[in-house]
């Protein structure tokens, strides 16, 4: 049974950013009537089927979940059919929707887009905005269509990046933001008040896929962006290096511009390490490392891993 003057929708969304909002529209005066979510994968070193995040709060409210492999299959559409979505409500679902599924809810789709749009088009915007060292980012809700993040906006929240922010913790207050603009925009939809605004297309910047290689570290680099680097491929891949023989993934530094690096030291020169952390010789200033993972180990703080290894000043960090 569906409240007057709420919406059937159709959830589509897949890993943890899309549970705020999932949550959210469960709570609201809209009935969520079905989840589709990308299949169930086996996950960590055992292997083991695991359900997706959505899937989880799907099946502790007893929503029923879809998890197609292909979208433009017949069988599938048919299955959703029944379900007659007034609309349907796309969050980090990770696969593009063809034709045939957008125009089957009666008031189309709406996307919860972690970007301020057009800028940051694609499948990793959060971590490219930390990477590029932005002091901004926000949540679009906007139409989908056809092509790539390309609808109407129908809202716009911008919110800042911390200096020192990891794209989890932006990910965190972004899913959250995100699930507090879209039931508004819901309401706005349902009460046929809502205002669509066409995107700058010009204007529009692409966020593609993070790639495992992105993380090989160049010490070439100048220490701020090496160290939004390692602040924007969190939680994966991480950045990596080899220091004394250990291949090491990066979780906190600090860049220090202003540090007093020898005009013959290679990027790459550990200047310093002791308690304070192993400061490294970069392109440009200084990157001072604060947390790491030796490889098969858990993090820890540089202290800690100078307790058991010897990391001579002089010595060189390379690529891993």
């Amino acid at each position: 049974m569906v409240a007057d003057g709420a919406l059937r929708v159709v959830y589509f969304g897949t890993p943890e950013f899309a549970v705020p909002t999932l949550e959210a529209l469960i709570e609201s005066r809209h009935a969520v009537v079905a989840l589709v979510s990308q299949p169930d994968r086996p996950r960590g070193r055992g292997q083991q089927v695991a359900h997706t995040p959505t899937r989880r709060v799907a099946d502790a409210h007893g929503i029923p979940v879809l998890q197609p492999t292909r979208l433009k299959d017949e069988v599938f559409l048919e299955a959703l059919r029944p379900y007659a979505p007034d609309i349907g409500v796309v969050a980090a679902y990770g696969r593009i929707l063809p034709d045939a599924l957008l125009e089957l809810p009666r008031l189309g789709m709406v996307n919860v887009h972690a970007s301020i749009l057009p800028a940051y088009r694609g499948a990793a915007p959060i971590h490219r905005a930390v990477m590029a060292g932005d002091e901004e980012t926000g949540v679009t809700i906007m139409r989908v269509v056809s092509e790539l993040d390309a609808g109407a906006m129908l809202d716009v929240a911008r919110v800042p990046i911390g200096a020192d922010e990891t794209s989890p913790d932006v990910e965190r207050r972004l899913a959250a933001l995100g699930a507090e603009r879209l039931l508004a925009v819901l309401d706005q939809l349902a009460e046929g008040r809502a205002v669509e605004t066409a995107q700058d297309h010009q204007a529009a910047t692409y966020a593609p896929k993070i790639a495992r290689e992105e993380g090989r570290v160049d010490w070439s680099r100048p220490a701020r962006e090496l160290h939004n680097r390692v602040r924007g491929l969190q939680p994966w891949p991480l950045v990596s290096t080899l220091i004394a023989g250990h291949r090491c993934l990066l979780h906190a530094t600090r860049p220090e511009p202003s540090a007093a690096v020898p005009g013959n030291a290679t990027p790459g020169t550990v200047l310093s390490a002791d308690g304070t952390g192993m400061l490294v010789a970069t392109g440009d200033g200084a990157l001072r490392i604060l947390a790491l993972q030796p490889e098969g180990k858990r993090v820890m703080s540089a202290r800690e891993f100078l307790a058991g290894r010897r990391v001579e000043p002089g010595a060189l960090a390379t690529p891993a």
